[in-house]
């Protein structure tokens, strides 16, 4: 795939997770998801990438989950583990990939909320106390599909902007985008790394 819809476009998070489940038909065993993400860690700047080992589902704990509704017991059981979301093994293997190229990958827990508005200071505040490493609109749903099907899954941030936590600067699409053109040979070089080594 390149790129994908989001649940903030309008779609239901059925269409948006669609391609997973199209995935598991194909025989897809193991799903690289990617996102552009906001730095809330202080530690982390524009154009780092973070591993994702976790990540909060604050959508889905508000009642908007993916696998809501009648299961499909086809591609998976009604209560499916989520404990290990991001394979830990494909995880130290991305990591091992991007310290051979000199890259230093971040590692952490990802956040998904609706969107389509950044967040406020004191929603990135919340976030940081309940243990968030970097913010965004995607991922968590597809990842969840994924799990429901037994698609193992890489996850990996691009750090797109720093968490503005005290309300003095703005965050903009196009710094968003900026970033992601800074990053973007990090992630190729870790992907393509990564693929070589399966």
């Amino acid at each position: 795939m390149q790129g994908r819809i989001h649940y903030y476009e309008g779609y239901s998070l059925a269409e948006t997770t669609l391609p997973v489940r199209v995935f598991k038909r194909l025989g897809i065993e193991i799903l690289i998801v990617t996102n552009a993400a906001g730095g809330v860690n202080p530690d982390f700047t524009p154009g780092d990438l973070m591993l994702i080992t976790d990540h909060i589902n604050l959508i889905g704990m508000a009642g908007l989950n993916p696998l809501r509704g009648p299961n499909m017991e086809e591609f998976g059981p009604r209560f499916p583990d989520m404990s290990q979301a991001y394979d830990r093994q494909l995880t130290a293997q991305a990591c091992q990939v991007a310290e051979e190229n000199k890259i230093i990958p971040k590692q952490g827990v990802y956040v998904c909320l609706a969107g389509p508005t950044f967040e406020t200071p004191a929603d990135l505040r919340f976030l940081r106390m309940i243990g968030v490493d970097a913010v965004g609109m995607s991922t968590v749903p597809e990842v969840i599909v994924a799990c429901h099907s037994g698609i193992r899954v890489l996850g990996i941030s691009t750090i797109s902007n720093k968490a503005n936590l005290d309300g003095k600067t703005l965050t903009t699409h196009e710094e968003v985008l900026q970033a992601g053109r800074l990053v973007i040979p990090k992630l190729t070089t870790v992907i393509r790394g990564f693929l070589r080594r399966m």
